[in-house]
């Protein structure tokens, strides 16, 4: 037995002696804790690389958005000229855009029951309403529009005749209580994102009366699915009108949507009736209140407020006149007796018609051109429309929509002619018109703050440059506000958020922004936020995505990366003619490089994007082994779409990279939305875009650049070829 124990133990020892010769010897805790904190340095580096990647994509998506919103203050500025003076120069009636920048009533639209006439097919399959809407309606508006389905313009008609007759009787600033409800949720800018607010229902539940909604403005523009978000919202609104409120933001404007995409998708929605569909979209967002205040302690407006915003007066004006923010009312601008201070003060008005008799042979032009003379009081919307107090607020450009004087005077106007007709430059002060009425311009001036304004962190109200329009706000306005009305916190939008809210103002003003992937996919969450009877802010963010759930943190912020790179390449391929000016006087012995700071430097008195240009440098252009800056490598990355040997290179570049206004204004031409113009028009339209531009080119270059694009010479142009032309695209994607 002894024996049998012997056997048995021996092979067990034998293995625990294998096993403690194979081991590793157990290291050491102070190598241990060295180990760990390599790793811990490690993964910290790696995060903050990942972080400052994250944050300048975010600035260069940011900053070239509120560029773009420049350009349309600009823009703005040219289609009130062509509203002005477009039908006498072609002889014809009113088109689509000059019946949005003024409408005209339309006699059929001013019938209310004009719907009635239009037929619904029995073929027809999609979603079928009836007045008043009921739970099951807008079910099935929904469900439809889920399946990409399209409302019959006769129910889209009918639905916004309804919201309009409802908004009438509505004020200006809409009152809410939680007693009435567990919750109150409040909602950011959606801009056509469907996927979003299908998400918001889905997680919050759908409007009704234990759920009651504040949409915060920017229904619609840049998402594809505008029309179906915005139908969605007035349809609970028609449904729930005391439990589902809509604030107006920047953009349930006419004059954005031209550049920012509603109004292109309601022509392509609805081919037939989209006309008439636009001008009741138009009357019903300057119906839409502009504010709402919950349990008198909270206030809600899309932008953000001013030193000068008055709540009372702003409940008191005639909010359906203001159509479009970016542009005084007509009739401030037709008072008979409003420029009589003026000239007395200061005698006759550049370009008025006492100063044109001056000039020799101005009689007979101006008999010519008798009504062009229009363009003295309102050729310019953004920059003419602050008149008397607004000024040149911004170094990018001087088309601002902010109330507030700047310190330094404008600069004299220059005017360039066409055809006798003296065009306001773009970048330029055209000739004022005479003083508004005081109401009507404080009436305009408060719109444009609550609409456009952002906070920031330093006390002060000054002019919002970055945007061109509103201002920017302290802590201090906006204490002095709230305690003035009792109130303890302000709720605003307008601006995107990468975790889709901000807190801010010493948890005074809350930012909240509902659109995610807004940028680009995975470039930002959204987010709502709810308020019980405790008024305390609870916040739910989401993010809308097929894709961005299987890719890990790494490879999101590399495809947004990516995207915001290429969008910043090609807007130095845009100013390139700009660029290689700048840097020529850096670059004395004309090596091609110049120094980093120097290069930092043209890019940013150029671009006035307020990048961190030194940090993009890698991406964006190559070092020499001396540390220089090869500056004609910034361009190697993009070229233009297709190459025209009759066109200038400083031609193809001034049409690369005004592609979308040129696109816009090509649609005041094409009124059929053929897709086709003539020859004649083509030109007619670039004299007048070049005098828009300040760009002087003779006839010759001109026609040779409407031949160009004649590729079938059929005497038309299919403009939407020759803005391909002109589409820069990247090289990569050129060769493939």
């Amino acid at each position: 037995m002894g024996c049998g124990t012997s056997i048995s133990t021996e092979p067990q020892g034998r293995a625990m002696e294998t096993e403690e010769a194979s081991s590793p010897a157990t290291p050491s805790p102070a190598l241990t804790m060295k180990a760990a904190i390599l790793i811990q340095g490690w993964y910290r580096r790696y995060m903050a690389r990942l972080e400052m990647r994250r944050r300048y994509t975010w600035s260069i998506f940011q900053s070239i958005e509120y560029a773009g919103e420049q350009d349309q203050l600009q823009l703005s500025s040219f289609f009130s000229f062509m509203l002005d003076n477009f039908t006498h120069l072609n002889g014809s009636g009113p088109d689509l855009i000059s019946q949005l920048l003024d409408p005209v009533v339309d006699p059929w639209l001013g019938r209310e029951t004009c719907y009635e006439l239009i037929p619904v097919a029995e073929s027809y399959s999609g979603p079928r309403i009836s007045f008043p809407l009921s739970v099951s309606h807008t079910n099935s508006l929904v469900n439809a529009f889920k399946e990409h389905q399209t409302l019959h313009a006769r129910y889209a008609l009918q639905l916004l005749w309804e919201t309009k007759k409802l908004l009438k009787q509505m004020p200006n600033i809409v009152h809410m209580s939680t007693s009435y409800a567990k919750e109150i949720t409040i909602c950011g800018d959606l801009h056509g994102h469907l996927d979003d607010l299908l998400l918001i229902f889905y997680k919050n539940g759908l409007p009704s009366a234990e759920t009651p909604y504040v949409f915060n403005g920017d229904f619609v523009d840049r998402g594809k699915q505008s029309t179906e978000v915005v139908l969605i919202l007035f349809a609970y609104l028609l449904l729930y009108p005391n439990h589902m409120h809509l604030n107006r933001g920047n953009h349930e404007d006419h004059i954005m949507n031209l550049r920012y995409g509603f109004t292109k998708e309601v022509m392509q929605k609805y081919k037939t009736h989209g006309r008439e569909i636009l001008q009741l979209f138009q009357d019903v967002f300057s119906l839409l209140p502009i504010a709402t205040v919950i349990d008198s302690k909270v206030l809600i407006v899309h932008g953000g407020i001013s030193d000068q915003t008055d709540l009372d007066f702003l409940n008191s004006i005639e909010r359906q006149k203001v159509k479009s923010a970016l542009r005084l009312p007509r009739r401030s601008l037709e008072e008979p007796d409003v420029s009589r201070p003026y000239k007395q003060a200061h005698g006759p008005r550049p370009g008025s018609s006492h100063s044109r008799r001056q000039r020799p042979g101005a009689q007979t032009k101006r008999k010519r051109h008798r009504g062009l003379s229009r363009q003295d009081s309102g050729s310019s919307s953004s920059s003419s429309s602050s008149s008397s107090s607004s000024s040149l607020c911004s170094s990018r450009t001087p088309s601002c929509l902010s109330p507030r004087p700047c310190s330094s005077p404008p600069p004299p106007p220059v005017p360039f002619s066409v055809d006798g007709l003296q065009v306001p430059f773009l970048d330029s002060l055209a000739s004022l018109p005479p003083p508004s009425p005081p109401r009507v311009e404080r009436e305009w001036k408060q719109m444009v703050d609550v609409l456009w304004s952002d906070p920031k962190p330093q006390d002060g109200c000054t002019p919002n440059t970055f945007r061109g329009g509103g201002c920017y706000y302290g802590p201090d306005v906006t204490q002095r506000l709230l305690r003035h009305h009792g109130y303890q916190l302000l709720i605003r939008s307008h601006e995107c958020k990468q975790e889709g809210y901000e807190i801010c103002h010493g948890g005074n003003v809350i930012t909240i922004f509902s659109a995610s992937n807004y940028y680009e996919e995975g470039s930002n969450r959204g987010a709502y936020v709810k308020l019980g009877q405790d008024l305390l802010p609870r916040f739910y963010q989401y993010q809308v995505s097929r894709t961005t759930r299987k890719l890990t943190l790494t490879q999101r912020v590399r495809a947004a990366e990516g995207s915001a790179l290429r969008a910043l390449q090609e807007k130095l391929f845009s100013h390139r003619s700009e660029l290689l000016t700048g840097f020529l006087p850096f670059d004395h012995n004309n090596t091609g490089f110049v120094s980093v700071s120097e290069w930092a430097q043209v890019l940013e008195t150029v671009l006035r994007l307020d990048l961190p240009w030194r940090t993009l440098r890698p991406h964006l252009a190559r070092l020499a082994p001396d540390g220089s800056v090869e500056y004609l490598s910034c361009f190697d990355y993009m070229g233009p779409g297709l190459h025209l040997p009759q066109v200038t290179p400083n031609l193809a570049e001034t049409l690369v990279r005004y592609r979308t206004d040129l696109e816009l204004i090509f649609n005041i031409i094409d009124k059929d939305h053929s897709g086709l113009i003539s020859l004649d028009e083509f030109r007619h339209t670039w004299r007048l875009f070049s005098g828009h531009l300040g760009v002087a080119l003779d006839d010759g270059a001109i026609d040779a650049l409407a031949r160009s694009i004649d590729f079938n010479k059929d005497g038309s142009i299919d403009f939407t070829e020759f803005l391909e032309a002109f589409r820069v695209v990247h090289k990569l994607d050129k060769d493939h």
